[in-house]
């Protein structure tokens, strides 16, 4: 075989090879992605069978109390008339439930961000100092247990308004998650990066910026979401004692007067915004994780 042949073979082999691995590629993606639709529908499906066993056993508790519980199918007119004008205004006590909704979150942001701006210096503090975690744990393991509605009182008296009271309590209760994950997150960093933050000399702020929010963000993040959760859970309690407007009150105003199908349906929209706001943070959680 002469030299030119023997290159012209070279090159047919290496352009059998490429299509060949070219197909595999194609193959591996087509898999992958199947293999994903196909999680992604038995993902759905579970969820609505878990919703269908749900919406049965709604339907025999309405049987069996005789019709006092609304049925799902009433529950859902309500639910649908009340998302169909959302942001009407009538009065103080006669708002759209978007308004309404509107109000509640407000308040929980603003409490919460409070609470989340002590909440994570402190945590850092008892996390990187001995001392530190010596004067503020038994604090946290005296106020954490307390429950929100017992701070009402407190903010009432400090702040003399209803509004700032709901606020306050949500700071108060709502703080503790984030700021007992970041104690954990910056308590749990490897000697090991300590060792190379003091070999390369770094500032406390370079060993704060390289080393330590770096490796404690994954659990102050955890923390975050946590508290998030409280924050949503205290709000209903707190717009109960204040009046005014928020979901809390609406609720509240929509048992004084006898429609359990809009005690229900803001129940559920309570629940959809709850879990939009745990979406939202365990995205936040996923993207600073540390992939292995």
């Amino acid at each position: 075989m002469t030299d030119t042949e023997t290159l012209t073979a070279d090159i047919e082999t290496k352009g059998v090879s490429k299509e060949s691995n070219g197909g595999e590629t194609t193959n591996y993606k087509r898999k992958a992605f199947f293999s994903n639709v196909l999680k992604y529908a038995k993902s759905i499906f579970f969820a609505c069978v878990g919703l269908f066993l749900c919406g049965g056993l709604w339907e025999w508790l309405s049987s069996y109390t005789e019709g006092d519980l609304p049925t799902p199918a009433a529950t859902f007119t309500v639910f649908f008339e009340m998302l169909s004008d959302p942001f009407y205004d009538y009065g103080p006590n006669d708002k759209g439930i978007g308004l309404q909704l509107g109000s509640s979150i407000g308040r929980v942001l603003l409490g919460f961000s409070i609470g989340s701006v002590i909440a994570i210096p402190i945590g850092i503090l008892m996390g990187a100092s001995n001392i530190g975690k010596q004067i503020f744990y038994p604090i946290v393991q005296l106020l954490k247990p307390v429950s929100p509605l017992a701070w009402f009182p407190i903010g009432l008296v400090v702040f003399k308004d209803s509004d700032m009271a709901t606020i306050f309590i949500i700071f108060i209760t709502s703080l503790w998650s984030t700021l007992i994950n970041t104690a954990f997150g910056v308590g749990s960093i490897p000697q090991d990066h300590k060792n190379v933050a003091k070999a390369f000399g770094f500032s406390k702020m370079r060993y704060l910026r390289k080393i330590l929010i770096p490796y404690a963000l994954p659990h102050i993040i955890t923390g975050l979401r946590l508290s998030i959760g409280v924050a949503w859970l205290v709000i209903v309690a707190g717009e109960m004692l204040s009046g005014g407007a928020g979901i809390g009150f609406f609720v509240w105003d929509s048992w004084n007067a006898l429609s359990l199908e809009r005690v229900i349906s803001a129940i559920l929209i309570i629940g959809i915004v709850g879990l939009l706001f745990d979406k939202l943070f365990t995205l936040i959680e996923n993207k600073v994780s540390y992939k292995a």
